[in-house]
């Protein structure tokens, strides 16, 4: 099947910065707030460690102050296109502060990946970060890697120490992102749409989920995390006053209702 979509403008559609008041001011203050985190992180940060040959094939671990209960990976966004794991550090607080360990993952981006291909990459980083946490782990991520963590919950990937997945504001549904000027770089196919779409896939069996969006954020996010929600029957929360550039800081809280459902047993 062929899915036509038809949006009047697309592009403005996943144009999050300029609908968010100093938009561009975030990513040097996340830049700013990580680099002091892995700073101060001392002996706890395993900075670099590897999962493939690539160059952006490496993770950072960050250890509690106590033995781990288990391991939290947090995948960014950036429309598979930028950023990196070096730029979210921070948010790795709020698990820690519960005991967990978090691992962050770099992955190759577009257009020197395809999207199938990053999925595989994460795949990897999640195998190597179990070799050396080998715990139950649950994995979540922003945006472009909402999507990511949506698709280690999926049933053709085989990860069983994954026991819960928490997308955040997920692109689960790869259609519309087709329609839009990026995909000069993405280069998603129909195939690809496919078979990466989160939304078009199963849940694997084992897995629990949850969706979490901005009460904010473009009614195009909106839709993307509402339609995964749907499919695979899972709970959605529409965090209230949150857009797409601040939805992640609850991560760094260790009190926030966000962090509780991602570590819940």
């Amino acid at each position: 099947m062929t899915l036509t979509y038809s949006w009047p403008n697309p592009d403005r559609d996943y144009a999050n910065g300029a609908f968010i008041p100093e938009g561009d001011s975030y990513l040097p203050t996340w830049n700013a707030v990580a680099g002091a985190f892995r700073a101060n992180a001392g002996d706890r940060a395993r900075l670099d460690l590897p999962y493939g040959p690539g160059a952006r094939q490496k993770f950072d671990l960050f250890l509690p102050s106590r033995p781990p209960e288990g391991v939290c990976v947090f995948v960014h966004g950036g429309f598979w296109m930028a950023t990196g794991r070096e730029s979210w550090s921070h948010l790795a607080a709020g698990p820690l502060a519960w005991g967990w360990a978090v691992a962050m993952p770099s992955y190759t981006l577009a257009p020197d990946a395809h999207i199938s291909e990053m999925t595989q990459e994460i795949a990897a980083a999640c195998r190597a970060i179990s070799a050396e946490i080998d715990l139950p782990m649950v994995v979540t991520g922003h945006s472009a890697g909402g999507h990511l963590a949506a698709r280690m919950g999926c049933a053709d990937i085989n990860l069983p120490m994954i026991h819960r997945v928490l997308p955040i504001s997920p692109l689960a549904e790869l259609g519309p992102l087709m329609a839009t000027q990026m995909n000069q770089t993405l280069h998603i196919t129909e195939a690809e749409c496919a078979a990466e779409s989160p939304a078009r896939l199963s849940l694997r069996e084992g897995v629990s989920a949850r969706v979490w969006v901005g009460a904010d954020e473009r009614p195009a996010f909106l839709w993307q995390a509402r339609t995964l929600a749907e499919e695979w029957a899972c709970p959605m929360t529409a965090e209230l006053a949150r857009h797409h550039f601040d939805v992640v800081d609850s991560l760094a809280d260790p009190h926030s209702e966000l962090v509780e459902l991602l570590l819940e047993s």
